[in-house]
Formats: C-alpha cells, sequence, structure tokens
C-alpha cells in the first residue's frame, strides 16, 4: 500500500531537476531519528506478490532516494495513477548506476537468466520486471552521520530500531512473494534472512546466501564470488527445477 498521498504535497513543492541532501533530509520526509541515524521515506512500497527473483539489498542510498523522489514528483505531475508510483519509482531507481550493471554480470554468471528463460539478467531490470521484487533489509533509506548506512555500524541485528524495520516490513515481503529465489546482497543482508530462516519463519531452500554486495566500494566483490559462484548455480538450477 502506497503512502504517497500522506508526501504528495512536500513532493510537489520541490524543484525540477536533480534534488540535493539539503533539499530531501527535512522534516516532511523524516520517519525516524535516533542519535545519528536518519531515517526518510521514499516511494519504494510496491511489492511485487508473482515475481521469481527477490533481490534484496541493505537500504537504498542517496541516489536511490533522490532518483525516486524524483521520479514520482514528475509523476504526479505528469498524472500518473496514484497506485502505480512507487511501482515505477521502483524500477526506475532499483540499485541505479554501476551497482546494477556489477549485479547483472554476478548474476549471469551463475546462471539464473537461462534457470528462468532469458538471455540475461538486464531484461529483469526492463521488460521482465514482472519477474523480479526488488527491496531491502531495511525499505527507506538510512543514514548514519548522513552518510549513506552500509549495514556495519550499528548491525541490522544489534539495531533494535532498524531490526523492527526488517522483521515489520522485510519478513512479511519474504512470505508475500513467496514463489522467488531470494537473493540477499552481502553479508548484513544474508544475516537478517539468515535470522528468519533460524526461528522457521522462511525457507533456507529459497536463500541464496553467498551473493556479495555489488557496490564498488566492496574491494572483496570479486573474489567472494569466484568462491561461492558454483555451489550458486547448483542452486539456481535446483530452486528452478523443483
Amino acid at each position: 500500500m502506497t503512502q504517497i498521498e500522506k508526501y504528495k504535497a512536500f513532493i510537489l513543492s520541490l524543484p525540477s531537476g536533480n534534488l540535493s541532501k539539503e533539499q530531501l533530509f527535512v522534516k516532511e520526509l523524516l520517519l525516524h531519528e535516533h542519535q545519528d541515524m536518519s531515517i526518510y521515506y521514499v516511494p519504494y512500497e510496491y511489492v511485487n506478490e508473482q515475481a521469481k527473483v527477490m533481490i534484496i539489498g541493505i537500504t537504498p542510498g542517496f541516489t536511490q532516494m533522490e532518483l525516486a523522489i524524483r521520479s514520482a514528483r514528475e509523476d504526479l505531475l505528469s498524472g500518473v495513477p496514484i497506485d502505480q508510483i512507487d511501482r515505477r519509482a521502483k524500477k526506475l531507481a532499483s540499485f541505479a548506476g554501476s551497482m546494477r550493471k556489477n549485479l547483472i554480470d554476478m548474476l549471469d554468471q551463475i546462471e539464473l537468466p537461462a534457470a528462468i528463460g532469458l538471455a540475461s539478467c538486464a531484461a529483469l531490470f526492463e521488460e521482465h520486471r514482472d519477474l523480479l521484487h526488488t527491496t531491502s533489509a531495511i525499505r527507506y533509506p538510512v543514514f548514519v552521520h548522513g552518510k549513506n548506512y552500509t549495514g556495519h555500524s550499528p548491525p541490522i541485528l544489534k539495531s533494535d530500531v532498524l531490526y523492527r524495520y526488517a522483521e515489520g516490513i522485510l519478513l512479511p515481503e519474504l512470505l508475500a512473494v513467496k514463489d522467488s529465489l531470494i537473493i540477499p546482497l552481502g553479508k548484513s543482508v544474508s544475516e537478517v534472512v539468515q535470522a528468519f530462516v533460524d526461528k522457521g519463519l522462511i525457507s533456507k531452500a529459497r536463500c541464496l546466501f553467498e551473493m556479495p554486495h555489488p557496490s564498488g566500494a566492496n574491494g572483496h566483490r570479486k573474489k567472494q564470488f569466484e568462491l561461492s559462484k558454483s555451489a550458486m548455480q547448483q542452486q539456481v538450477w535446483k530452486w528452478f527445477s523443483r
């Protein structure tokens, strides 16, 4: 369910063009503030329950937040139906930039496209978006000291605030998108999903736990990926041939 109506007036008050942190780190979008951590609204509430692949990041960064808010503003001005705005914003902004390129490359190498009948996983972000659900351990953008939260300080499982978001929002998404292969990106997201597995809330068979986070800042990404690639290929084929 979208909350866009609640934020519509403020989003429409923003100027056209690229938006700055000063324009978006404001009380009108603030969801939660705790010590040096701030969580802001972004129109990311669409859930594709029919998806076959579910990719989970840590949290939207500022790049994704800015793109999504700008997309929502343009859609509101253009008269796009309210129930389509979150879906369109998420399609545009999810894993935007070099992260998406790195992610597609890794997904292609573990043979996910062949397993679901595509030439490349690039199609998941474009013409076959109906097969994909993207989300985050924390759905809304989290910033610590004004910088993108990286999943480590504090760890999600050790933060009451962040874990409430994960359990209250991510877990229902995992259950709603029930036929999907779950791909948590990186250690911090995998730990959250593993916690749900350990509690018997979701099946381990659905979870591809070894995928590194695709951020260019993850210097160990390529080495980690090569070590786990073969096992991930086997799990992909096992899941989609069941």
